[in-house]
C-alpha cells in the first residue's frame, strides 16, 4: 500500500481532479443536470467557492476554494460524489465488494488533489483546467465546450471568448513547471 499523505491547509486552494471508475463512461455529461444539482447542493452545506470547474464524460476537474478555518475537503468532494451518485442510482452494475462497502459503483475511490501555491500555480491549473476538453479532443476551441465555467469568466471579462482556439498560443496554458 502507498505511503501517500494528503495536504490540509485550512482556509487554502486546491485543484481536483475526481474520476468515474469506468473510463469510457459519459455519465457526468449524459447526467449534467444532476451533476449540477449535487455540487450545488453540497455547496450549500459545506460551503466553497468554486474558482474553476470543467466536467468531462468520465472526470471533472476543480480549483476548489476553502474557508478560512477549514481544510475538510474531503468531505466535500465525497458528498459530491455520493450526492451525484444518488441522483442517478439504479443505473449502473455493482460488484460485491462495492455493495459490501456502501459504494456507488461509478466512482474511482480516490482523487487526486493539488495545494494551489502562487498565482503562476493557480493561473496554469485554470488554463489546464479550460483547455481540457480541447486536448482531450471533444471540442476545437474551449468556448465549444458549454460544462466550464470559462464561460462564466468570459463574461466577467478574466479571458476573452477565442481564447484556446485550435492551437493554444499561452505559454502557460499546459505548462507546469
Amino acid at each position: 500500500m502507498s505511503n501517500y499523505r494528503r495536504d490540509f491547509t485550512e482556509g487554502a486552494m486546491y485543484f481536483f481532479t475526481i474520476v468515474l471508475l469506468d473510463r469510457k463512461s459519459t455519465l457526468l455529461t449524459d447526467f449534467v443536470g444532476d451533476f449540477r444539482e449535487a455540487y450545488r447542493e453540497v455547496q450549500s452545506y459545506y460551503p466553497f467557492e468554486t474558482i474553476a470547474i470543467v466536467v468531462l464524460p468520465d472526470h471533472f476537474h476543480v480549483i476548489m476554494q476553502l474557508p478560512e478555518g477549514d481544510s475538510n475537503y474531503s468531505r466535500r468532494i465525497g458528498a459530491i460524489k455520493t450526492n451525484f451518485s444518488r441522483r442517478i442510482q439504479n443505473r449502473t452494475d455493482k460488484t460485491a465488494s462495492q455493495l459490501k462497502k456502501r459504494e456507488s459503483g461509478i466512482w474511482q475511490r480516490r482523487f487526486w488533489e493539488h495545494l494551489i501555491r502562487d498565482d503562476r500555480d493557480l493561473n496554469n491549473h485554470i488554463d489546464y483546467i479550460y483547455y481540457n476538453p480541447v486536448k482531450h479532443g471533444y471540442v476545437a476551441k474551449v468556448s465549444d465546450w458549454e460544462y466550464s465555467s470559462f464561460h462564466r469568466d468570459v463574461r466577467l471579462g478574466f479571458f476573452d471568448e477565442d481564447w484556446g482556439g485550435d492551437i493554444c498560443h499561452e505559454i502557460s496554458c499546459l505548462d507546469f513547471e
